[in-house]
């Protein structure tokens, strides 16, 4: 939990500012804007499979420790490259960055480790709920660290990937020194005889194994579609306010923003708990598909903005806690971290191709057809939730 304060602190002052640095680089043109932050993305994609293998074989402390390291140079090679306004260079650091936030997201099924079925979306939550003073904190010390920069002689929205590289370090201070005695360890989940990463077989076998599953299907297919949402809308935000004049107050919208992506989460983790894994799946799709709704309303109303981001945060939530206990007490032992990687992929692969075209939609078409893609894709997670939970109580109801 304490790592996770500050391994999300990092990334997410550097998400926050990516697309403006990106902008700045570009003479002010957002078209290109969202590749550094999807690069970030296929980062962590990439990592997410490796480093669920070396936990593994070796524990979840070691597999998660490697994946700060990487993000410690990626956040120092970018502040290099955007200082110097090498465009693409800043672009293959954001790849390594984004190796870092697989370990932020990893952490969460550490906690699923020794949980037992009734507890563990709670429990998945709390290491989730953490994240909030980290992500919250995060955008708001990019503002001070920017105008500090500044001050410096350092160029715009630059001087906050310093702040990524000191949260994954003090995260990988934390993680190395406190995460003692390993949870899969503890819970005899480790084998050091099991494969090493092979990025496309080990993938296949992964969905080989979810396919059949029809709850762990629903399950990373709900993860998947709602972070691809989350950030194609997110991404865009800052430019979107920026166009109009908000650049600065557009990470007070990011803050809300990501408040709504932990801040509830021991409530929704006692929700999922309570009342079912896909209740809770469809609970939060109508929470997504609000926010969106209200991002486009926006257009209108300025300060609906506020609201539509917060929602969207609060959706993504229940998608994610909720669809993480689902995976995990869906599938085998043996199986179980080679699937959790696999979902990270998917997320990470799903978000990535959404931050690329987002600058490209909202360029053409506008930043409130993002919004429509993102509600349409609450939509299908709402029905394909609803025709799971059809498929559970229709025996029940034979039987009575």
């Amino acid at each position: 939990m304490i790592t996770n304060v500050f391994g999300y602190a990092g990334f997410i002052a550097v998400a926050a500012i990516a697309g403006l640095v990106a902008q700045e680089m570009r003479g002010g043109d957002a078209t290109l804007a969202g590749i550094p932050p999807a690069a970030a993305t296929i980062g962590t994609a990439v990592a997410a499979t490796p480093l669920a293998l070396r936990s593994r074989r070796r524990g979840r402390r070691r597999g998660v420790l490697v994946g700060y390291l990487f993000g410690i140079v990626g956040a120092i090679l970018g502040f290099l490259a955007a200082q110097g306004g090498l465009f693409w260079p800043f672009v293959a650091a954001s790849f390594v960055f984004g190796v870092g936030n697989a370990s932020n997201l990893q952490n969460r099924y550490a906690a699923a480790d020794l949980a037992d079925e009734k507890s563990r979306a709670r429990e998945i939550s709390m290491v989730v709920w953490v994240g909030t003073l980290g992500g919250v904190l995060g955008p708001m010390m990019a503002r001070w660290a920017n105008r500090v920069g500044m001050d410096a002689g350092i160029a715009e929205w630059v001087t906050p990937l310093l702040l990524g590289a000191l949260g994954f370090t003090i995260a990988a201070v934390l993680i190395n020194f406190l995460l003692r005695p390993d949870p899969l360890e503890f819970a005899g989940g480790v084998d050091p005889d099991a494969p090493r990463a092979k990025p496309v077989s080990g993938i296949l076998e992964s969905f080989r194994v979810i396919w059949p599953v029809t709850h762990a299907r629903l399950a990373l297919g709900a993860m998947a579609v709602s972070q691809m949402a989350m950030v194609a809308v997110m991404v865009m935000t800052p430019l979107h306010m920026d166009d109009h004049g908000h650049g600065e107050m557009s990470l007070f919208v990011i803050s809300l923003h990501v408040f709504g992506m932990f801040g509830l989460a021991p409530f929704i983790g006692r929700f999922a708990d309570k009342y079912g894994r896909i209740r809770s799946l469809m609970v939060g799709a109508v929470i997504l598909g609000s926010g969106t709704v209200a991002a486009v309303i926006a257009g209108y109303v300025p300060q609906l903005v506020f609201i539509g981001l917060f929602l969207l945060g609060v959706g993504w939530n229940f998608a994610f806690i909720a669809g993480s206990a689902l995976l995990t007490e869906s599938l085998p032992e043996a199986e179980r971290v080679g699937a959790q990687g696999l979902s990270d992929v998917l997320m990470s692969v799903l978000a990535a191709l959404a931050a690329i075209f987002s600058g490209m939609v909202k360029s053409g078409v506008g930043y409130h057809w993002l919004a429509n893609f993102a509600t349409m894709s609450a939509v299908l997670i709402l029905v394909s939730a609803y025709y799971v939970y059809r498929l559970d109580v229709a025996p029940v109801r034979a039987a009575t």
